[in-house]
């Protein structure tokens, strides 16, 4: 099964919550088939810190990024996610 990484840049709501806690949150949503590959922290402004994670899903997802986009958002902390860019992995 083909597999595509999807870098994302997530906003937190609040400059209290620490990237790697949003991250932990993130991790507990994924389904089973998803995979985090990596992650960082981007500043954007007055303390806010971006998360920025790359996360491999099966290429045959169902709604392409937009499935994911959505379960991103729906994690406890987070405001926005930008998809960066997608990568088929080989």
């Amino acid at each position: 099964m083909a597999r595509v990484a999807v870098v994302l840049k997530v906003f937190p709501n609040s400059v209290d919550i620490q990237p790697g806690e949003l991250l932990e949150r993130i991790k507990a949503k994924l389904p089973e088939n998803y995979e985090v590959m990596g992650s960082g922290e981007e500043p954007i402004a007055f303390g806010l810190k971006a998360l920025k994670v790359i996360i491999a899903i099966p290429e045959e997802s169902e709604g392409g990024t937009e499935a994911l986009e959505q379960l991103i958002k729906s994690v406890d902390g987070v405001e926005e996610v930008e998809v960066e860019t997608v990568h088929r992995l080989s």
